[in-house]
């Protein structure tokens, strides 16, 4: 043992002489002798001693010298690491990987050569691999090949099974991989019409862009949208086909791209261009100075887009429709901000297309009720919310009421006391004024009835009700009203169905042929706000119309004077024409919305037949009426 010290092999020796030979011939440029391989590499030497042991076979069997050689040979970058971090022998295929040739990386410093410190959490599990606390460490790492070029490599730091000197560090390239990985990255994550970031894409970048805005401190906080549809691009399609439509949104994302970019000129970022689906596209203002950025690029883009466009020897005129949002990022999240900007850009559709429209919160807010209020409206009438107010229609030769209309209130448990102009055009819309009208028309009657009970030697009064025109084409409104009076026993001649004049005027077919049925039943037929749409008398004499109710704008249109400070007598001559004309028909006439003594003496005068307004009542509840029934309610002029 002379000339020896005790201790541990160095760990170059770990894995057996192969690696130690490898290392010599590298350094004299000679070449040892092979290792042994095949059924050799696994049979003890010759003049090895006996043994009674069993003898091993696969990996167990193995010799460190062919451990050795495979750490050699290995198409796998690998090195022993030393307990401070220094590399002990590395193969070749870990100086070809790194370009530094393999003698070049002994002793260098293993974090350094493989960039583990470049981060505090891959740099404390490193040392705990080498301090023999972690089992293994992997992570990936872009590094700088010294001909310039990136390599991105996996690299993995494990403990030897049977040294405690050392730990392995192998580095396999991926960058093959990762090219792979972003080429598909790039495929799914881009439209491959336009080549401009898709959807997905797009609400990554604007959730990223919303956390950032949030949070960092340097930039302004805010964000912005431009949300934009092209105006008629379906029409382009149907008649040129899928291929002009394809060529022609390529183009538009061409221009759009332009136009950030012209934007972005000065700026610290240029706005992001993506195509959301169809003919639907948006750019991103990150970092935004406010809406009057927004509104530019907005202005800049419609200009843009209504130069015509040649394509294959068409030549195509476009225009879009955009709506503009603008605002802090904190507290804003994707779909909210997407909700806004979908929302701006139907109302840029709505206003009349081919242009941009600012989000507008009041707006808005207003939408957000119709919604909510649209929702509601069924079940409404089943929780018994809506009630009737009765407005009296009175005779001006003596005063009296001669009818009452009834006028449906919603009593929301939110929004309070609703009149018909918050929500009978959204019943329309959805279908449920057939179940509101119709609880209406039942409600009424019944309480038509009752007065006439309640005062049985006074003349009766009638009940108007208002029905919609999709009442007539979605029930069978004949049936209804015929049901109706047989179960509250109310006369049909005390029944008046109100009708607009839009809704009347030029129909045919079931609309007529229903109103036809209902006046030979004894119905009374009225058209409401009369002179406001086709105004066609001559009209009326094929209709079962038996009354007309005059617009409230021709009754207003009497308190206004001419220059000689006396009454202007054109609305008078118009009304009173209206007025003889439809007495001639057979028509009896009320006029709306009379507020002054003044308007009653000059209705009176030229012989209209009942007033409807605020100088005899406002809608009242049901008893009111009872007092008004009988009395004199405006004296006579």
């Amino acid at each position: 043992m002379s000339g020896t010290s005790e201790g541990p092999a160095p760990a170059a020796d770990l894995l057996g002489p192969a690696v130690t030979q490898s290392k010599a011939n590298a350094s004299t440029g000679t070449t040892g002798p092979p290792p042994p391989t095949g059924e050799h590499a696994l049979a003890p030497p010759t003049d090895a001693p006996p043994t009674d042991a069993p003898p091993r076979s696969g990996a167990a069997g193995l010799r460190p010298a062919s451990f050795g050689a495979a750490f050699s040979v290995a198409p796998l970058g690998m090195a022993l690491v030393d307990r401070e971090g220094l590399i002990v022998t590395a193969n070749e295929m870990m100086g070809s990987l790194l370009g530094t040739g393999t003698d070049a990386l002994d002793g260098k410093a293993a974090a350094d050569v493989v960039d583990l410190s470049s981060d505090t959490r891959t740099w404390h599990a490193y040392r705990e691999v080498l301090r023999g606390r972690q089992a293994r460490l992997r992570c990936t790492r872009r590094l700088k090949h010294p001909d310039g070029r990136s390599l991105w490599v996996q690299v993995t730091v494990a403990p030897l099974p049977e040294a405690e000197e050392a730990v392995l560090l192998s580095v396999a390239d991926i960058s093959a991989r990762r090219e792979l990985q972003a080429r598909l990255r790039h495929l799914q994550m881009h439209d491959p019409v336009t080549r401009l970031p898709n959807r997905t894409l797009f609400f990554e970048r604007l959730s990223a862009a919303l956390e950032a805005e949030a949070y960092e401190e340097s930039g302004t906080g805010r964000i912005g949208l431009c949300y934009l549809d092209l105006d008629g691009f379906k029409a382009v399609n149907d008649t040129l086909g899928h291929c002009i439509g394809d060529r022609l949104l390529a183009a538009v994302a061409q221009r759009l791209t332009r136009c950030a970019d012209e934007a972005g000129h000065a700026r610290a970022s240029t706005p992001l261009v993506a195509r959301l689906g169809g003919d639907e596209f948006a750019l991103l203002v990150e970092d935004s100075t406010g809406t009057e950025q927004l509104a530019d690029l907005a202005e800049s883009v419609l200009k843009a887009l209504q130069e015509p466009f040649d394509l294959s020897g068409q030549r195509l005129s476009l225009s879009a429709s955009i709506g503009v949002v603008e605002r802090h990022a904190a507290g804003t999240t994707a779909t909210g901000l997407m909700q806004a900007a979908d929302t701006t850009l139907y109302w840029a559709k709505a206003d009349g297309k081919a242009r941009w429209t600012l989000f507008d919160p009041e707006r808005n807010a207003h939408r957000m009720t119709r919604q909510a209020l649209s929702s509601a409206l069924r079940p409404a009438v089943e929780r018994g919310e809506f009630a009737l107010e009765y407005q009296p229609l009175v005779g001006l030769e003596d005063g009296r009421v001669r009818g009452v209309e009834a006028l449906v209130r919603w009593h929301h448990p939110q929004f309070g006391t609703l009149t018909p102009n918050r929500f009978i055009g959204l019943a329309e819309e959805d279908g449920s004024i057939v179940q509101l009208g119709r609880w209406a028309l039942a409600s009424a009657c019944r309480q038509a009835r009752r007065w006439q009970l309640e005062r049985p030697d006074d003349p009766p009064i009638f009940v108007s009700v208002n029905v919609a025109v999709r009442q007539v084409w979605d029930s069978d409104l004949v049936a209804d009203v015929a049901e109706t009076l047989a179960r509250t026993g109310l006369a049909p001649h005390l029944l008046q169905l109100e009708l607009t004049e839009s809704a009347v005027m030029g129909s045919a077919g079931r609309p007529i042929q229903a109103l036809q049925a209902l006046s030979d039943m004894g119905v009374r037929i009225a058209i409401d706000d009369f002179g406001t749409g086709y105004s066609n008398l001559a009209y009326l004499s094929r209709l079962p119309v038996s009354a007309l109710k005059l617009d409230g704008s021709f009754v207003r249109g009497f308190q206004y004077e001419g220059t000689d400070g006396r009454p202007n007598p054109a609305d008078e001559v118009i009304v009173e024409a209206m007025i003889q004309l439809a007495h001639r028909l057979g028509l009896t006439v009320t006029a709306e919305c009379v507020e002054t003594s003044a308007q009653a003496t000059r209705l009176r005068r030229i012989g209209c037949d009942t007033g409807q307004g605020w100088l005899y009542s406002r809608p009242v509840p049901p008893d009111r009426i009872s007092e008004l029934v009988g009395s004199e309610t405006c004296p006579r002029s």
